[in-house]
């Protein structure tokens, strides 16, 4: 093989041992786990909104930032569930530049695989610790879900991902909510197809084992826009896109339909104060529409400390150094108004 084995990782389990959660902490997850999951049953009408950095970066203006999220969560907590989008993994389109703080626990440093494992469990745990609220983080590689697997409450499968075996089994195998976004090229039933798997039963091999899952009944459509043949964003947050999903949806006769909408990324061109309009525009329709109420759960909105974006050597504090996201005065201006809009 054309590559180098620097050496031998340890495994989830040993991890887990070295940094282990306490029992308080584990009944605080397994509250919130079971409050997301009766949003997506249908037993609550709470709102969700996943939120947060489009990467973490560094430790101390996400937990900054997590802070402030727990704030706005008891202003809200009667109608909005808020849960805090913790990014440790960032896809790379083509594979360059900084991969997340599982990579490089220090953007402006080499990677270090080992202390970025140790670094994203720090990070999730402490942000339950000061904060009370369990996060969300994306499953870019599946075997590297259970380092974190005792701590997470949300888990998304992104678009380059969807259609990928190993995402759809692994995901099959959780228990909490998993999102399944449309691929860029924008087909829903890539999408749904994904789900109808990630909410069957399988045998199938994960981390050298033969494993048996029991199936999802948690995962669910997240729509997040897509690209055409130029490279050109096409945006599928619209009345009707939501309508024609949702259809769709109900010939699959899948277990709890259920659609979060990504207001970044293609839905916005990138242009991150869209986010904005776009999210009023969704509640709007879910206003409108009485069986878009009980469809949509959720919004997913990139917000961190400062406007904008950078690059990482200019080193300015909560400001993303991937995708830029909206500032906080506008995120928390945004959650009251999704709040009053409910």
């Amino acid at each position: 093989m054309n590559m180098d084995f620097l050496r031998k990782l340890p495994i989830p389990a040993e991890i887990k041992e070295q940094f282990p959660i306490s029992e308080e902490l584990r009944l605080l997850k397994e509250k919130r786990d079971a409050e997301i999951a009766r949003v997506f049953t249908g037993e609550s009408d709470k709102f969700l909104l996943i939120i947060g950095p489009c990467s973490a970066d560094r430790e101390d203006a996400v937990l900054d930032y997590t802070n402030r999220l727990a704030g706005l969560q008891e202003k809200v907590k009667d109608k909005i569930i808020i849960i805090p989008r913790i990014y440790t993994n960032k896809p790379r389109t083509t594979g360059q530049g900084y991969k997340g703080m599982i990579h490089q626990p220090d953007p402006s440093q080499k990677p270090d695989m080992l202390e970025g494992i140790i670094a994203v469990r720090r990070l999730h745990t402490r942000a339950i610790q000061e904060t009370g609220l369990t996060c969300a983080d994306e499953m870019l590689y599946p075997e590297n879900h259970r380092y974190l697997s005792d701590l997470l409450s949300y888990v998304a499968v992104g678009a380059r991902s969807v259609e990928n075996q190993q995402h759809r089994l692994t995901s099959s195998g959780l228990t909490i909510p998993v999102g399944m976004k449309n691929p860029t090229g924008g087909d829903f039933s890539v999408m749904l197809n994904a789900i109808v798997a990630a909410q069957s039963c399988h045998t199938f091999l994960y981390r050298g084992w033969e494993c048996y899952s029991h199936g999802n009944p948690l995962s669910h459509a997240i729509l997040r826009g897509s690209s055409n043949k130029h490279g050109q964003s096409i945006p599928n947050y619209h009345y009707e896109d939501m309508v024609r999903l949702k259809e769709m949806y109900e010939k699959k006769n899948l277990q709890n339909m259920a659609l979060v909408v990504d207001v970044n990324h293609a839905n916005s061109d990138k242009k991150y104060l869209e986010q904005i309009r776009i999210s009023k525009e969704i509640m709007h329709s879910r206003r409108y529409n009485p069986e878009l109420t009980g469809f949509i759960k959720g919004l997913m909105i990139e917000s961190y400390i400062e406007d904008g974006c950078q690059k990482v050597e200019e080193g300015v504090y909560g400001r993303s150094i991937t995708d830029p996201c909206l500032g906080w005065e506008k995120s928390e201006r945004l959650v009251l108004d999704i709040a009053d809009s409910l």
